[in-house]
């Protein structure tokens, strides 16, 4: 019985409670009072407590907003449904709005809580409305990544502390953002997404028991093995420190690299400043100018996360285990994600079935992506390789799992007889190895390079 009771009082306690204990009721259950409409022409009303937005056919996003802007800091709780999972919805927070959008009707952009009910299961993901786009999609957190049923009412809970955004769904942590931005004060809105056609029309979301605390706030306990997504260039947030993460790039040195088959950083064909590390232009030849660099350390199983720019047509990549016993001529042999302009560079149309493209698992399997999820050259794109204690290896670009294998596994191991690696007794399956940052003659810079043993 005391352990139902607890359940209850974590998902339901908002109908009761909150207002015992400091927080602001933003919906009083019977009226729209306080809100305001913006952005399209979607309804919403009140039925049974709780407020309805319903779709509308040819509208944008509509949201209904908060009238009173909130201060950077809080922590805000409510309850949310969908009728369906073809539709998708969401929580505005910290958000302002820009009136000249949409042709004068105006625009909301900022934070937004994703509410997801598709099979895909991003729910409680941090998207950026009308900026930046998807900033946490849930692939990277897997554990969390909670179906949102469908006709039944979901607890939501954001925690805003200076530029770090928390989010929970059903009790269960989802995503940590710590971003390079921030805003002092913002709104909080209730959104309705526009619709493909026009039998769409009529769907309904739902939202109730909303509440938000500004004063004596404190953050949740939030557990260990959560993914963070730091924005702030070469720094590790104070739960990642303690979670197991390190900086392979202070931002500043070359501390902890080497040149490949060297005792020292290479003297040129690489520059550190102003935070990145950069290979420069040559030849667009393999290793002839500064060549690659490695760390000095070796990994095994792991979890790294590097942030890199391309140059328009540029090509390089990051490698591992990497050993170096091939002592080779040209680039280091290793398992290679793939860096890759796919528009300007012809790699991309060699290889086999496009598997020298953009975060590949160069000249083995492709990366199965979307053009909506790659930045173009000239623009920072972040890549996480993971490599598991059973061998099994996962590729991400920009947050989202591009590819994934099993480290000599059979079919790894028929991969690898039709490659150009075949020519290498046992292939990516080193118990442990270098990372590598490769010279391929073409400029591209990395920061924010960071690993956590698994």
């Amino acid at each position: 019985m005391k352990a139902s009771l607890i359940i209850f009082l974590f998902v339901g306690h908002i109908a009761f409670s909150q207002t015992d204990r400091g927080w602001q009721q933003l919906f009083d259950g019977k009226t729209l009072t306080g809100w305001k409409k913006m952005g399209g022409t979607a309804q919403y009303r009140v039925e049974d407590g709780a407020i309805v937005g319903i779709t509308t056919a040819g509208s944008p996003n509509t949201f209904l907003v908060c009238e009173k802007k909130f201060p950077g800091d809080f922590i805000l709780e409510l309850e949310a449904k969908m009728d369906d999972t073809v539709t998708n919805s969401g929580v505005q927070f910290k958000s302002n709005h820009n009136p000249a959008a949409n042709g004068g009707k105006g625009r909301l952009y900022g934070y937004q809580f994703d509410m997801d009910p598709s099979s895909r299961r991003w729910s409680g993901g941090i998207y950026d409305e009308a900026r930046r786009e998807w900033l946490y999609p849930v692939s990277l957190n897997q554990a969390a990544q909670i179906f949102f049923t469908p006709g039944v009412y979901h607890t939501i809970r954001i925690e805003c502390f200076g530029n770090s955004v928390r989010t929970w769904l059903d009790g269960k942590a989802v995503a940590y953002l710590v971003d390079s931005i921030t805003a002092n004060e913002g709104l909080i809105g209730l959104q309705v997404h526009s619709i493909s056609k026009p039998e769409l029309a009529g769907i309904k979301c739902y939202w109730k028991n909303i509440f938000i605390k500004t004063t004596d706030i404190r953050p949740a306990p939030f557990p260990p093995g959560v993914y963070v997504v730091n924005l702030q260039p070469n720094t590790l947030a104070d739960y990642e420190k303690q979670d197991g993460w390190k900086l392979l790039f202070d931002g500043k040195t070359s501390n902890g690299w080497v040149g490949a088959y060297k005792k020292s950083f290479p003297g040129k064909g690489w520059k550190i400043e102003n935070g990145m590390i950069t290979v420069l232009p040559s030849s667009g030849g393999e290793s002839i100018n500064g060549g690659d660099i490695v760390t000095t350390e070796q990994f095994s199983a792991f979890d790294l996360s590097f942030e890199f720019k391309l140059t328009p047509g540029a090509n390089s990549g990051v490698k591992y285990f990497v050993t170096l016993a091939e002592n080779n001529q040209g680039s280091a042999i290793g398992l290679e994600y793939q860096l890759l302009d796919d528009t300007l560079h012809p790699d991309a149309k060699m290889g086999l079935n496009g598997n020298r493209t953009l975060a590949s698992l160069y000249d083995l399997i492709k990366a199965e992506k979307t053009s909506r999820f790659i930045k173009q050259p000239g623009n920072w794109n972040t890549g996480r390789i993971i490599v598991y204690p059973n061998n099994h290896v996962e590729h991400y670009l920009n947050g989202v799992k591009v590819l994934e294998y099993e480290r000599g596994s059979q079919a790894f191991r028929e991969l690898v007889a039709i490659s150009k690696y075949k020519i290498w007794l046992h292939f990516g399956e080193a118990m442990q190895g270098y990372i590598l940052l490769q010279d391929h003659g073409n400029e591209v810079s990395f920061r924010t390079i960071k690993i956590k043993t698994l």
